[in-house]
C-alpha cells in the first residue's frame, strides 16, 4: 500500500518500518559509542547517510555522487580506527539477553574466572569488590579508577587484589568477558538497617547495588567469606564453589551498554 511518494521514491508501510528498524539499531550504536570519538565518526557517517538518501530523493546526482565518495572513505576510516571498539561491541551484542540465552558463549568463561578468584581471595583472607555490570551504566565509575579492557581471567582478579597491588582497595567493574577498570569508587549506603560490624567494602557493596542493577561479589578478608549483593541488600552470604556458580549462571546473561 503507498502512502506516499518523495521525488521518484514510492514509500509504503513496509518502507516506514525498514525505515523504523535501521533507525532503531544506528540509534543503539550511538548510545554504546555515546561520548567517544568512536560516536562522534558514527554521527557524521550517520548524517552523510541521510544526506546521500535525500539528494537521491529529489534526484541531485552530483551531490549525491559526492556524498557517496565520502561515505565509503568513512566507513573504511571508521572500521581501520576503532577496531577495539567494534571488537567490544561484537562482544557486547553477543552478550545480550536475547544471544546469550541461545547461545550462552564467552560469558562462562568469564564466570569460571570469577568464582575460581573469589575462592583463591577468601582462602588467601584478600578482600576483594567485583562489580558485574548489567543494563544499568556504570561509566561514572569506571572513570574514576584505572581503565584496563582487559579479558577477565582469574589470575588477573587475584593480582589486583593482592594487598601488595595499588588498585587493591578499590572495586573492579565487569562488563560481557571486560574487566573495564580497577580501583574504583563505589558509593557506600546511607542505609541505617545493616549490621554496624559491616566495614566499607560491605557498605559499596550495598550503595551501589541501591543505585544500580548491577552484581557484586564481595570476599570479607576478615572472614574468608564470599558474598553476593544485589538490589541494595545481600541476596547470598557465605556461598562455597557450586552456589556461587549457580547463581552468576542464573543472574549474569544481562547485560548493558556503558
Amino acid at each position: 500500500m503507498v502512502l506516499f511518494q518523495i521525488g521518484f521514491l514510492t514509500i509504503t508501510l513496509f518502507d516506514l518500518i525498514d525505515i523504523a528498524i535501521v533507525t532503531w539499531f544506528f540509534y543503539k550504536i550511538y548510545i554504546y559509542f555515546k561520548g567517544t570519538n568512536a560516536g562522534l565518526m558514527l554521527a557524521g557517517m550517520i548524517f552523510l547517510m541521510f544526506g546521500s538518501f535525500l539528494f537521491n530523493a529529489f534526484g541531485l546526482n552530483t551531490s549525491s555522487w559526492l556524498i557517496n565518495q565520502f561515505q565509503t572513505v568513512w566507513v573504511v576510516a571508521f572500521v581501520i580506527l576503532f577496531q577495539p571498539e567494534l571488537r567490544r561491541l561484537l562482544i557486547y551484542v553477543g552478550q545480550t539477553r536475547f544471544f546469550s540465552k541461545i547461545f550462552k558463549v564467552g560469558t562462562s568463561n568469564t564466570i569460571l574466572s570469577i568464582v575460581e578468584s573469589s575462592l583463591v581471595l577468601a582462602k588467601k583472607k584478600w578482600g576483594g569488590l567485583i562489580v558485574i555490570q548489567r543494563e544499568t551504566g556504570l561509566r561514572s565509575y569506571k572513570d574514576q579508577g584505572t581503565e584496563l579492557k582487559a579479558l577477565v581471567t582469574s589470575p588477573l582478579i587475584i593480582s589486583i587484589f593482592n594487598p601488595s597491588s595499588p588498585l587493591h582497595d578499590g572495586a573492579i567493574i565487569i562488563q560481557n568477558d571486560l574487566i573495564d577498570s580497577a580501583g574504583c569508587i563505589l558509593p557506600l549506603t546511607e542505609s541505617k538497617m545493616i549490621d554496624p560490624e559491616m566495614g566499607t567494602r560491605h557498605r559499596a557493596a550495598l550503595g551501589i547495588t541501591e543505585e544500580t542493577d548491577a552484581i557484586v561479589i564481595l570476599i570479607s578478608e576478615e572472614k574468608s567469606q564470599i558474598s553476593v549483593a544485589e538490589d541494595g541488600r545481600f541476596a547470598e552470604i557465605g556461598l562455597d564453589e557450586i552456589s556461587l556458580r549457580k547463581y552468576l549462571n542464573d543472574s549474569m546473561f544481562i547485560s548493558s551498554g556503558d
